[in-house]
């Protein structure tokens, strides 16, 4: 079929309702005004963005190295971070190979993190009230085995895509609120051994520049990027000794998060008020 095209024989029947000059020019600036705001609001989110991928830069160590740049004044004396394997911390726990069409978003009694939310919907720390997640179709329930389901404090990657800057991208299990969930397709689920990561702490660990890059570096493939549960085994993870030091690290990125999130709703909204201005503002049917 192709690329669809206007011709100008079609262009030249389209029909165009003009107001008079002083309202177009009432009309023109109104929507200009709101279009400044919102490019200022979109700037402000960017900056905000930018902001917090410096300071993940500053506040985990870079590849190859075992202490960050920059740490709060408590823990600058704590010595270097502790550095192990993530096959060492972590354990591989089973997951499934449900298509969407064996998932609803109606009811159910166990939800299901597809590969594709994780690219496109989820929150880095995935609580589970806060997200729209599916569910599985009941006859395939019975079927869940009980190591399959997802914890507190559990990992979840997309273990293939299309991109290199998201494949093995993750998410944290932070608060599943008493609900049964599992890992999906192009999942792989990494289990706590111990727990000397603490809970939301490991959103920001798994998406800091030092293990993205060891995770794009042994992804394998050509247009479809994969990584395995063995190639992922020996990521090098580097961590404060601290409990206390990972919570301070997990709160400050939360919070800016928080306001990051707080900016693209209003974002959202300025975006919104102006598609229902213009809906107002114009004629939408012309005979």
């Amino acid at each position: 079929i192709g690329n669809p095209k206007l011709m100008n024989g079609v262009m030249a029947k389209i029909k165009i309702i003009l107001p008079p000059l002083p309202e177009q020019q009432k009309i023109a600036h109104c929507l200009s005004s709101l279009d400044e705001v919102i490019g200022l609001q979109a700037k402000k989110v960017q900056a905000l963005k930018q902001h917090k991928k410096g300071l993940m830069q500053q506040l985990f160590p870079a590849e190859g190295e075992t202490t960050p740049r920059l740490r709060f004044p408590e823990f600058r004396e704590a010595g270097a971070w502790g550095v192990k394997r993530l096959g060492e911390i972590y354990r591989f726990k089973p997951t499934n190979s449900w298509s969407r069409d064996q998932l609803n978003y109606d009811s159910g009694t166990i939800k299901n993190i597809h590969y594709g939310d994780i690219h496109k919907e989820l929150n880095r720390t995935f609580r589970i009230d806060d997200e729209v997640v599916p569910y599985v179709n009941d006859t395939l329930a019975d079927s869940v085995k009980e190591d399959a389901f997802c914890e507190e404090g559990d990992i979840v990657l997309a273990d293939a895509s299309e991109d290199v800057d998201d494949i093995g991208k993750a998410i944290e299990i932070v608060d599943i609120g008493g609900q049964r969930l599992v890992s999906g397709l192009h999942t792989i689920l990494a289990s706590r051994i111990d727990h000397r990561i603490v809970v939301g702490f490991g959103a920001y660990l798994y998406a800091s520049s030092g293990v993205r890059k060891q995770i794009q570096q042994r992804a394998q493939g050509a247009k479809v990027l994969g990584i395995s549960k063995t190639q992922l085994a020996e990521v090098e993870l580097a961590y404060p000794t601290e409990a206390r030091e990972q919570q301070k690290i997990a709160h400050c990125l939360s919070s800016l998060d928080d306001v990051i999130g707080l900016e693209s709703h209003k974002l959202d909204a300025l975006k919104n008020l102006k598609k229902g201005l213009m809906q107002q503002l114009f004629p939408q049917d012309v005979a």
